[in-house]
């Protein structure tokens, strides 16, 4: 299954999304494809450089392919400036020119350093995505973001940079632990949430199958979570617009991921954030009764945390806010739903500029 990202502002940077199974087999060929190159640096995290990373660099000697492997310590906890200059500095001690290719092999964290190396090295040069976990597959490989943590916040140093390819090999998730097929989860229910009450439905109505990793309903997740996240991307690929729906619940959970240091899973975190900025919408009359209720009551069901983590109080939370990409002139912005499936929007703005005190109210209230 391919599914086209046709960027409105660059044309040259739109990509293909490939979905299937036994795709890893014939990465050798769709990398050549699509990003030809001299040599290929395969950027991957500790953990997914066991289970695939050695067999992708065997893989691509055997179809004649220059490819090294660059592993960094696995975790949220890696994805910083460190990281990202000591995977440069390698590339260059390895001699790696302009000509060279980066593979983002691995979960969020790993595409999001990989991109963002892709991004500056030598100023730029083309990567391809490769996600291995259900959060990766259906978000974050999707639409061109990339960058690192800071103490002040997640994701605050960054760039925009298209991968050329993203290829999505279901058969990856088999090795995927639960807690993080979960967090991916929570993804999937942000984007029925934003875009689509039937597949919101479909995600109610099929907890068992997608649980259990049903060949049929984890196809169906996700190749419906990637419709909507590239049709969205396509449209608005620097963010200007409507793509600010894709951060529904994201305000909040990159709060909390920052207060408790990463260790919250970020699905986990967008999983809180949508239980709280739900409420919000409620609260503020954005969002018609009983749908915060509904999606907590989902989020739930698939095993996902609603409460704040411990310790983390209404003040910290705020000032992390307050360095959001989305606030403005100091003042905390939301994307917040009217119903399941429907977004508010404010003449052309998506996000709604949320009294303090009301956020405080929902981030205290528990």
């Amino acid at each position: 299954m391919t599914i086209r990202v046709a960027t409105a502002e660059q044309r040259s940077a739109s990509y293909d999304i490939l979905i299937g199974r036994g795709l890893f087999a014939e990465l050798p060929s769709l990398v050549q494809a699509a990003c030809p190159a001299a040599r290929y640096a395969v950027i991957t995290d500790s953990d997914v450089a066991t289970l695939y990373g050695d067999k992708l660099v065997a893989r691509c000697h055997d179809a004649t392919l220059h490819a090294e492997l660059f592993a960094f310590p696995a975790g949220e906890a890696s994805k910083t400036r460190e990281t990202w200059a000591s995977l440069s500095d390698r590339l260059l001690q390895r001699q790696f020119g302009r000509d060279c290719g980066v593979i983002a092999l691995g979960g969020g964290v790993v595409g999001d350093v990989a991109g963002f190396v892709a991004a500056t090295y030598l100023r730029g040069v083309p990567y391809i995505q490769v996600p291995s976990t259900l959060l990766a597959m259906i978000d974050s490989s999707i639409g061109g973001k990339t960058g690192v943590d800071v103490p002040a916040g997640k994701n605050l140093l960054g760039a925009f940079h298209q991968p050329r390819l993203v290829v999505a090999d279901l058969d990856l998730l088999r090795t995927l632990p639960a807690p993080q097929l979960a967090a991916g989860i929570a993804e999937a229910v942000k984007h029925a949430a934003i875009a689509d009450a039937d597949y919101f439905a479909f995600l109610e109505r099929e907890h068992d199958a997608v649980t259990t990793r049903q060949p049929e309903a984890l196809e169906r997740l996700v190749r419906r979570s990637v419709e909507i996240k590239a049709d969205v991307v396509a449209a608005d690929e620097r963010e200007t617009g409507r793509r600010a729906i894709l951060n529904f619940g994201h305000t909040v959970a990159h709060a909390v991921e920052t207060t408790a240091k990463f260790a919250v899973l970020h699905g986990e975190a967008v999983a809180i954030g949508m239980a709280y900025e739900a409420r919000l919408a409620e609260l503020l009359g954005i969002a018609a009764a009983g749908t915060a209720q509904r999606i907590g009551r989902l989020l739930e069901r698939y095993g996902l945390p609603l409460a704040l983590p411990e310790g983390a109080t209404a003040e910290q939370l705020l000032a992390t806010m307050r360095l959001d990409k989305k606030a403005r002139a100091g003042t905390v912005r939301f994307a917040l739903p009217e119903a399941v499936g429907c977004m508010h929007a404010d003449g052309s703005s998506w996000t709604v500029a949320a009294p303090e005190g009301v956020v405080r109210e929902v981030l205290a209230a528990g």
